[in-house]
């Protein structure tokens, strides 16, 4: 009978605690993961963006005061922004295809999509405003947009920094547990 030590698996091998990668396949995972989430938001924003570019057609536009006609002006650049830095890792990753510069490539692409969801709020705050002052007037839709911010900043910002707080950015799953994800 052999002994082994408590932290060894039953072949003698240490557990795995983490992820044992090299950089490239970091910045594979790390790409791949990025795309999902970009295709989520890319999504919304370019149907925003499409609807947005419809109301100047409609007949109602016309009505519209200074002040709205500014805030939809406001509203078309901060979507047609949000757009460009949503779509921006397909251009990132065509110019830097074949440089072996995935890690950076992953780096940049981040950035810009984390900049493209700060434009998308802005957008649908925008819009939210410009549509909530032709429903109901501007006393209670500034209100009310505030709190639909409030709820953006919330959901895409304060929840995953205390949630991350909360764990000490580490793992709360011991390392020999099985990932409780499905498989694809």
């Amino acid at each position: 009978m052999t002994m082994t030590r408590p932290d060894t698996g039953r072949d003698g091998s240490v557990p795995r605690t983490g992820r044992r990668e090299s950089p490239e396949e970091r910045a594979d995972r790390r790409w791949g993961d990025l795309l999902q989430e970009v295709r989520v938001a890319q999504t919304g924003s370019q149907i925003l963006f499409g609807f947005l570019l419809s109301v100047v057609f409609m007949p109602r536009f016309a009505e519209l005061g200074g002040f709205d006609r500014g805030l939809y002006v406001a509203t078309v650049v901060l979507g047609a922004l949000a757009t460009g830095a949503l779509t921006s890792p397909v251009a990132y990753h065509r110019i830097f295809a074949g440089h072996r510069l995935k890690p950076q490539l992953v780096d940049a692409a981040a950035r810009l999509v984390a900049t493209g969801l700060v434009l998308l709020a802005l957008t649908v705050g925008s819009a939210l405003l410009l549509l909530l002052r032709v429903a109901v007037g501007s006393a209670v839709s500034g209100w009310i947009t505030a709190a639909v911010m409030l709820w953006f900043v919330s959901c895409w910002l304060l929840l995953p920094i205390w949630r991350l707080h909360r764990n000490n950015g580490k793992c709360t799953r011991p390392p020999d547990d099985p990932d409780p994800r499905p498989r694809a």
